[in-house]
């Protein structure tokens, strides 16, 4: 089963300083129809930073995702909704392996080796052990 990035990338800043950042908003597992319905769910409740009063809010679909177009009282904003497949991640946790981890058989409880008993602690009257324990090492004094 594929596995779906749900990209958003938005106008950031404002002025000479405005731009265009890209971010991964999720990862989904399903079919690309699924993602697709996930992304317009999050497009249509997407609040972006910029405009702070918008007056025109117009959101489109096209082949891979959405375009949500926002005028303010001075210039228009846009975000970008994708779906893409992920191929490739770098971070991604290692699969784990059939062969790395065999199946470990259930311990058969008549087997089991009582835990070691720990000797007594002297404390002195106040309750403070004479020898500290170091958590739990008992070569230590």
């Amino acid at each position: 089963m594929a596995i779906w990035g749900l990209v958003i990338e938005t106008t950031v800043g404002v002025g000479e300083r405005k731009h265009a950042e890209a971010y991964v908003l999720a990862h989904m597992k399903g079919t690309r129809e699924e993602a697709l319905v996930e992304l317009e769910r999050r497009a249509r409740e997407h609040t972006p930073e910029h405009p702070r009063s918008p007056k025109r809010r117009r959101l489109f679909r096209e082949s891979g995702g959405f375009l949500l177009v926002i005028d303010g009282a001075w210039q228009s904003f846009s975000t970008r909704f994708t779906v893409a497949e992920l191929l490739d991640d770098s971070a991604a946790p290692a699969p784990p392996s059939a062969e790395a981890t065999p199946p470990v058989a259930e311990p058969d409880p008549a087997d089991a080796v009582p835990p070691p008993s720990t000797p007594p602690v002297e404390h002195y009257a106040d309750g403070v052990p004479v020898r500290p324990t170091r958590w739990g090492r008992t070569d230590l004094s």
